[in-house]
């Protein structure tokens, strides 16, 4: 033990937040998360949480500029994982919407409440970083 150091710091165990029945499992948590940790995901979800979207309509309502393939790619992945219903319009040129599934819709009620810690937080988010930065630490991966 160090001279300045006089006693040891234990807290209450804390029940885990997920409970797997191996390390290894993850029990499909790790898929879920990669999905809707991804750039676009949850911006295609809260668009599409408004109604049906055209393909170009999504693209430009969705903040920061995502790209036809990065579209694309995500509103692909969001209908495999049973999220999203993709139509396809036999005109031409073919019109596309999408539109959240009932699954979908069952996620939204998560992301708002994700968003609204969010806005709750950042002001106690924006002053850690700041007591951070003045000790003179440096954040990890620019952030």
């Amino acid at each position: 033990m160090s001279v300045g150091h006089t006693g040891v710091t234990t807290s209450e165990p804390r029940e885990p937040v997920i409970v797997c029945e191996t390390p290894q499992d993850e029990c499909g948590v790790r898929d879920v998360l990669d999905r809707l940790g991804d750039k676009w995901s949850v911006y295609v979800i809260v668009e599409l949480a408004s109604g049906v979207r055209r393909f170009k309509e999504l693209q430009r309502r969705i903040p920061g500029g995502v790209s036809q393939r990065m579209l694309t790619l995500t509103v692909r992945r969001l209908e495999r994982d049973g999220l999203v219903n993709r139509t396809v319009y036999a005109t031409v040129p073919p019109q596309v919407e999408y539109e959240l599934t009932e699954l979908g819709h069952s996620l939204t009620h998560l992301v708002k409440a994700l968003a609204d810690w969010s806005i709750e937080h950042r002001p106690v988010i924006a002053a850690a970083r700041e007591a951070w930065d003045d000790a003179g630490r440096t954040p990890a991966f620019g952030s």
